[in-house]
C-alpha cells in the first residue's frame, strides 16, 4: 500500500522514545513528542520555585487556553469543554449523572468496553434499568437498522465505544447519532481510542456527550482527559458530585452549579498535567487531525495486510471503516506469550482479552488477541520488523 506524504522523520525527531524501542502500543499510552514533555516538567520546576498556587496563578491564561485548544479539536465551544484526570471519569460524570428507573433502557455497542459495562451493570442493579446489546452488522459494526428499530420511548440513553479496545473497527457514529438526535435520546460518545488519530467533529457526530484521555493517540500525560457536553444535555444534569469549583456556595443553604462544564470537574488537579494536556492537543492540531487519520490508517492496513500473509496468524479487526488498532492471533502460541516474545525484541505491543469487552469476545468466540497499534510516527521499517519477529514465532 502506498502511504500518504508525511513528514516521518520530524515526527520522530520529536519523539526520543523512537530511539529506542519500536512502539506499537499507542492505543494503550502513546510515545509523547518532547515539547509535552518540556512543558510538563518546566511547569514543575517552576512550581518548585515560585510555589504550586502561585506558578498556577502565573500560569492561568495558558491553563484556560487549554479548553480553547480542546473545543478546536472537536469543533465546539470552550463552554463545552471539562478537563478531568482521565477518560473514565469524564464519561462517568455523565453516565453517573442521568436518571434510571425501573423499565427504561440503555442501548449500547457490542464492542462496549469493559469500565462503561461495569457501569450500566451497577445502575440496573440499582434502579431496574434494563441493558440492551445492539445487534453488529455483517460487517462487524454496529448495525444501524437494528438500533433504529429497538429506539422506544423507554430509551433513556444511547452510549457507545467509538474504537473498542479490542481492536480497529470504527463504529458508525454519525449514523447512531443521527437516530439519537431524531428520537431525542441522549448520545454519549466514549471516544477514548478515537481522539487524536481520527478527525472529531461533534457537530457531525451528533453526540451530546463525548469523553477522552490524554495519554493514547494524542500523546498527552497519563492521568489527563477531558469531556465534552453540549448544553442540550448539560442544562439537564447535576452532576453526582460538586464541589466549590463546579458549584459556588450563594448562601448557608443554596448552592448554584456553575453553568458551563466545567460543573464536572473538581477544584485540585494536576496543573502541570493539564498544560502537558494543552501541548499535546496543540501539536495534534499543528499537523492536522485529517492527516494524521490518513496516515495512521494506511500504517495498520499495510500491517494487517502483512500479517494476514503469515501463516498461521490471524487477523481480527472487524467493521467497514477500520483505524490503528490490529489485533492478531497465532496459532499454537498464547497472546501473552506473543507480547513478551515481541518485548524482548524491543517491540511493545499489548493483549486484549475477554475481561476488556465480554459482548464481543463472547459473541464472535475471540480468543486472548494481541493488539498492535500504530501511530504517525511509526516507520515502514518498524513494521517490518513486527512481522519478522511474528513469522519467526509462527515458524
Amino acid at each position: 500500500m502506498t502511504l500518504p506524504p508525511f513528514d516521518v522523520t520530524r515526527a520522530r525527531a520529536d519523539t526520543p522514545g523512537c530511539a529506542g524501542v519500536t512502539h506499537f502500543d499507542n492505543a494503550g499510552s502513546a510515545l509523547p513528542p518532547a515539547q509535552v514533555t518540556d512543558t510538563v516538567v518546566d511547569y514543575l520546576r517552576d512550581e518548585a520555585l515560585r510555589g504550586g498556587y502561585e506558578a498556577e496563578a502565573a500560569a492561568a491564561d495558558r491553563i484556560e487556553a487549554v479548553y480553547t485548544s480542546v473545543a478546536r479539536l472537536l469543533n465546539a465551544a470552550p463552554d463545552d469543554i471539562a478537563l478531568t484526570d482521565n477518560a473514565t471519569r469524564s464519561w462517568q460524570a455523565v453516565f453517573y449523572a442521568l436518571s434510571f428507573g425501573a423499565g427504561d433502557r440503555i442501548l449500547t455497542s457490542r464492542a462496549e468496553y469493559a469500565s462503561n459495562a461495569i457501569a450500566y451493570l451497577q445502575i440496573a442493579r440499582r434502579t431496574g434499568a434494563v441493558v440492551e446489546v445492539v445487534d453488529d452488522d455483517e460487517t462487524g459494526q454496529l448495525d444501524v437498522a437494528d438500533l433504529r428499530r429497538r429506539v422506544d420511548s423507554r430509551v433513556k440513553l444511547i452510549a457507545v465505544s467509538h474504537v473498542p479496545t479490542q481492536g480497529g473497527l470504527v463504529n458508525p457514529a454519525e449514523e447512531i447519532g443521527a437516530v439519537a438526535r431524531e428520537a431525542d435520546i441522549p448520545f454519549l460518545l466514549d471516544a477514548c481510542q478515537s481522539a487524536g488519530q481520527l478527525d472529531l467533529d461533534v457537530t457531525r457526530l451528533g453526540c451530546d456527550a463525548l469523553s477522552a484521555t490524554g495519554r493514547k493517540y494524542l500523546r498527552g500525560p497519563r492521568g489527563t482527559g477531558f469531556l465534552y457536553v453540549h448544553p442540550r444535555l448539560r442544562d439537564r444534569l447535576e452532576p453526582a458530585t460538586l464541589d466549590l469549583h463546579s458549584a459556588t456556595w450563594t448562601s448557608p443553604t443554596e448552592y448554584v452549579v456553575d453553568p458551563t462544564a466545567k460543573r464536572f470537574e473538581v477544584w485540585e488537579r494536576d496543573f502541570a498535567a493539564v498544560l502537558g494536556l494543552g501541548a499535546a492537543v496543540d501539536y495534534a492540531l499543528d499537523w492536522g487531525l485529517p492527516a494524521i487519520e490518513r496516515r495512521v490508517a494506511a500504517l495498520a492496513a499495510t500491517m494487517r495486510e502483512r500479517l494476514g500473509e503469515l501463516d498461521g496468524v490471524t487477523v481480527h479487526d472487524a467493521g467497514t471503516r477500520r483505524c490503528g488498532l490490529v489485533t492478531f492471533s497465532l496459532s499454537g502460541m498464547a497472546s501473552s506469550a506473543v507480547k513478551h516474545r515481541l518485548a524482548k525484541a524491543g517491540i511493545n505491543t499489548s493483549v486484549s482479552n475477554a475481561t476488556s469487552a465480554q459482548f464481543d469476545f463472547t459473541a464472535r468466540h475471540l480468543p486472548s488477541l494481541v493488539r498492535a497499534s500504530v501511530h504517525y510516527y511509526n516507520s515502514t521499517d518498524e513494521i517490518d520488523r513486527l512481522i519478522a519477529e511474528v513469522a519467526a514465532l509462527a515458524r
